[in-house]
């Protein structure tokens, strides 16, 4: 996985994490997770999770520290430190590390397995998604320009998808192509 211990400096990036997680809104699930980001510019950024009873509108601690990083002109993240309140084995999720990835391949320091380590983000997201500008790889703005054009429409079923499709194999739907 290319884990490493961590230094010391990230040890207390990871235990400021597990302090500030102890803010975090989570009534519906009850998984408090704080997390700590470290800038380019050395400074230190804290975000917490915060639910919301329509599930999808949540956000995860990783995402509101990386938006206080942005907001104070920051464009690069070195370090990330990410602990769940009652110090269980925790990881940044898929979301959370492709936003992460748009603006480095920072260090990310959590608990796995019982053990605190420090990893590299591409350990975890092995093929982060990145706009054809390259926005992500230069960590520099998109140019403005005309906008990508739409794919073309799907092409229709093949020949034999409708009577498989008829056979309830997908809950009673029937091809309408």
């Amino acid at each position: 996985m290319g884990a490493r211990p961590p230094s010391p400096e990230e040890r207390r990036l990871l235990d400021r994490a597990l302090r500030v997680a102890h803010h975090a809104y989570a009534p519906y699930s009850g998984f408090a997770v704080g997390a700590v980001l470290v800038g380019g510019s050395g400074a230190v950024y804290e975000g917490v999770n915060v639910e919301n009873a329509s599930y999808p509108v949540g956000q995860c601690a990783e995402r509101v520290a990386l938006g206080a990083l942005v907001t104070a002109g920051e464009r690069q993240v070195i370090t990330v430190a990410v602990a769940a309140a009652d110090g269980v084995d925790l990881l940044p999720c898929g979301a959370c590390l492709q936003a992460l990835a748009e603006l480095g391949t920072p260090t990310i320091v959590a608990r796995v397995e019982g053990r605190i380590v420090a990893l590299p983000l591409d350990a975890l997201l092995t093929a982060p998604f990145a706009h054809a500008s390259g926005a992500a790889d230069g960590r520099r703005p998109a140019a403005p320009g005309p906008a990508a054009p739409c794919p073309p429409a799907a092409a229709p079923s093949p020949p034999g998808a409708a009577a498989v499709e008829s056979t309830g194999a997908t809950g009673g739907l029937e091809d309408a192509s």
